[in-house]
């Protein structure tokens, strides 16, 4: 499967459309992009196909589940070799405070994102799950004061020529 798929204007907003609501129903996406709604099933399940929809995810309130606090948690592995990668992320992943993993560039190695209930929550994650296991060099922990969630993700435009 190649990286990246060629996608028109119907598709491109056919994702616009389900980004912004998943819920969406065929009928509805095929009436607000012009398409008739079996054209509207076709194009989504090519899409679904071919990898450029990966899923559909339910999101949830932190805070109303008793996770009021959250941090990005920067952790630095040594060493920092691919034995301990699968299983350090493995551990982590299945942690109930992580929400994301990211395997990373640079001075750390990974960087997650955990939702705990308070303060002492956050110190016992890092002091027994992150500090206390030997691979791990050092945890900094940032906390999340607030976030925004951005526009669709969509392709880059094609460069306009000048000149």
């Amino acid at each position: 499967m190649p990286d990246s798929v060629v996608l028109d204007p119907v598709d491109l907003h056919l994702l616009r459309l389900l980004q912004n609501d998943a819920r969406t129903t065929y009928r509805d996406l095929a009436a607000q992009v012009g398409v008739a709604p079996s054209t509207c099933l076709d194009r989504v399940t090519r899409l679904r196909r071919a990898g450029v929809i990966l899923g559909h995810q339910l999101r949830l309130d932190p805070a109303k589940l008793g996770r009021g606090l959250e941090a990005l948690l920067s952790v630095q592995v040594r060493p920092h070799r691919r034995e301990l990668v699968g299983p350090f992320v493995d551990r982590i992943r299945a942690l109930p405070e992580s929400r994301t993993v990211f395997h990373l560039t640079g001075p750390d190695d990974y960087l997650v994102h955990v939702a705990v209930a308070d303060m002492a929550d956050l110190q016992r994650l890092v002091l027994d799950e992150f500090t206390s296991q030997r691979e791990v060099a050092r945890v900094e922990t940032r906390l999340i004061f607030q976030q925004w969630d951005c526009g669709p993700l969509l392709p880059p435009q094609p460069a306009v020529r000048t000149g």
